[in-house]
């Protein structure tokens, strides 16, 4: 009898899901519903090529619409599930309709973090998270308009370094002492605030938005200190919330998260999660966590698949993510929380370094900004929990490949 797989989610980890299914062999019906009107399609680009209109919007999709055709998946676009029965294996459409199915895979992605300050609701306010998001964006993108970037991390260092190339007055205003202080030592946060005021951004640490305040068709962004910025535009990224709601109203455990296994099973059988949504147990750390990277959501979406097919796999991954600003890619691998001790190799004034995080002398993390090598060699040091010989980590002589190798 001919099983059926529900694939709930159309982002990254519902597409590659999908993908995977075909490739170890599920040979059932595939049903992949999506919130979103469009194809699967890459995140990452909307807020570095993408947002600056260097990449069309036709090379975002992760697979030509001939591919789902061609491997039997019913799309189901524009679509939303608002309920699930686990026990009677059965979703509910927004539409009313109920669709059955044998297996599930969870891939309902996150949403941004709304602010939560007064004016919150002004209409010069926007966050990115989709294409719709970015053509949104993307018209109020003229030279000489004023835009400030509530947060600074990766989307929204991503954005001043676009904006800024394109000829706007970019400020960017962040809670924490320094940008990416939740993802970087001081010294790479230092690196990058010194390259984004190189280029004309304005930034604000440790300053709190308190309100936004409309101005006619303009508007003023405040913070607990008395500043207040002009803005034509304010676009927030302080983070994601992940999409746990229709997991946790049908009895699936969620914890920061939709709770899975090394097998990406969840703790309803027959019940998967993927991507952005789950919390995991990391193996490399010794600890559940909830990660949102690309990587992850093409992996564990390729566990889950394996799992249903019967070819369980656990899995193991050292997490990684990149960011492109200007003509600087930051490459991290790992994860560098409670680190003791960061080692500095190359210098930073050649904008070609890499910065290790190292607890008790093993290795946790790397940042390698243009340091594709290092970035490498760091991913087999982690896995391996290896000890490390600083004095030769600091060594730029010696070359990175030799460090993955002892």
């Amino acid at each position: 009898m001919s099983q059926t797989v529900l694939v709930v989610g159309g982002g990254q980890a519902g597409g590659q899901a999908v993908t995977s299914l075909r490739s170890n062999g599920f040979d059932g019906r595939i049903i992949l519903i999506g919130a979103d009107s469009m194809l699967p399609y890459h995140r990452p680009p909307l807020s570095k090529a993408f947002l600056a209109g260097s990449l069309p919007v036709e090379r975002l999709f992760l697979r030509p619409p001939a591919f789902y055709e061609k491997a039997r998946v019913d799309v189901m676009l524009g679509v939303c599930v608002t309920g699930m029965d686990a026990s009677q294996r059965q979703v509910t459409l927004d539409d009313g309709r109920e669709l059955e199915f044998d297996r599930l895979v969870l891939a309902t992605g996150g949403r941004p973090r709304p602010l939560s300050c007064a004016g919150a609701d002004s209409p010069i306010l926007h966050y990115l998270r989709t294409v719709a998001d970015v053509e949104g964006i993307r018209a109020k993108l003229r030279p000489g308009a004023r835009l400030v970037l509530i947060g600074g991390g990766y989307i929204g260092l991503e954005i001043a370094a676009v904006a800024a190339q394109l000829g706007l007055l970019v400020t960017v205003v962040e809670a924490e002492p320094t940008v990416l202080a939740r993802v970087t030592c001081p010294d790479v946060a230092q690196f990058f605030e010194a390259e984004h005021r190189r280029a004309g951004v304005t930034i604000r640490c440790a300053a709190t938005v308190t309100g936004i305040e409309q101005v006619g068709s303009a508007a003023r962004v405040l913070t607990a200190d008395g500043e207040s910025f002009a803005a034509d535009l304010v676009i927030a990224g302080i983070g994601l919330l992940p999409n746990v709601e229709l997991a946790s109203a049908a009895g699936v455990t969620c914890d920061n998260g939709i709770a899975v296994d090394e097998f990406c099973q969840t703790s309803e059988p027959g019940i998967y999660a993927a991507g952005d949504c789950t919390q995991h147990p990391s193996e490399v750390y010794g600890c559940r966590l909830r990660l949102e990277s690309v990587h992850n959501a093409i992996e564990q979406a390729k566990t889950a698949a394996a799992a249903i097919c019967g070819s369980a796999k656990p899995y193991r991954q050292v997490p990684w993510f990149w960011s492109d600003q200007y003509d600087l890619k930051l490459q991290t691998a790992g994860l560098n929380r409670g680190y003791d001790q960061v080692v500095i190799r190359g210098d930073p004034d050649t904008r070609s370094f890499a910065a290790f995080y190292l607890r008790d002398g093993r290795m946790l993390a790397v940042d390698a900004i243009n340091r594709p090598v290092e970035f490498m060699a760091a991913k087999s040091l982690i896995a391996e929990r290896a000890v490390i010989d600083v004095e030769r980590l600091a060594d730029d002589r010696i070359p990175a490949q030799a460090l993955a190798s002892r």
